[in-house]
């Protein structure tokens, strides 16, 4: 199946590409479930667009608080007006988490597909490429995808700067859409970040990617494979 646009007429704005990065991360993570992941892991899709937490204006009454639909809610503690406010970023999550190892779930791996609000505006663009370095700076091996064709930059990129690599990203002047698995470890006593970076195309196939697990193993994450999936469960192409 090869790469679609979803930004873009004809599929964009009649079929929604949020939809379609839930089919996807859910795809991904049947397969990993299904016939990748060995016993004492497994993958869960996540969805989240926008900021995680709002607060909700009410209105306050003989100490206790009275809710927009009149009902009273348990009075909880207010804490003083904070003497700092900046101005943040929340990035968009349309991602596949794999989970693992001895007794609690400890988070092993991550597989990020960009949203176009990812790739919006500076503040967000660093938001996003921070949160991945945060995954890898902690040894959780991760991949990005980055079909989002209403939007330019290099996410990839930032993520290395993010680090603090001054390395060659791998990928030629001016790709906007990719692919990339990168994978921490420790080698020879040293710390280092290996990475797989793919140019992408509409109209193009799609790779299959290594996500490791751990330092020894790793499992095929065939992108191509996935996304016909996802295609083929939304009816498109």
């Amino acid at each position: 199946m090869p790469l679609l646009d979803h930004f873009h007429p004809p599929l964009y704005p009649r079929r929604h590409w949020e939809s379609f990065h839930v089919t996807w991360a859910g795809a991904i993570a049947d397969a990993l479930n299904e016939q990748l992941l060995p016993d004492g892991y497994f993958a869960e899709e996540q969805a989240h667009a926008g900021a995680r937490v709002e607060i909700d204006v009410a209105t306050f009454a003989d100490g206790e608080t009275v809710a927009r639909n009149g009902t009273v809610a348990t009075r909880t503690y207010a804490p003083p007006e904070p003497p700092v406010v900046v101005p943040a970023a929340f990035p968009d999550e349309f991602e596949v988490r794999v989970y693992g190892g001895e007794g609690d779930a400890r988070l092993v791996a991550a597989i990020e597909l960009v949203s176009p609000a990812n790739k919006d505006r500076d503040t967000h663009r660093r938001a996003f490429a921070a949160k991945c370095a945060g995954y890898l700076a902690q040894g959780v091996a991760l991949i990005v995808v980055d079909v989002v064709t209403n939007r330019t930059g290099n996410l990839h990129t930032l993520i290395f700067e993010v680090l603090g690599r001054a390395a060659d990203a791998g990928l030629p002047h001016g790709t906007d859409l990719y692919t990339v698995a990168y994978r921490p470890l420790v080698r020879d006593g040293a710390e280092v970040i290996q990475a797989w970076p793919h140019a992408l195309a509409v109209g193009g196939g799609l790779p299959t990617l290594p996500l490791a697990l751990n330092a020894e193993l790793c499992v095929p994450i065939d992108l191509e494979a996935t996304y016909t999936a996802a295609c083929a469960r939304r009816r498109l192409g």
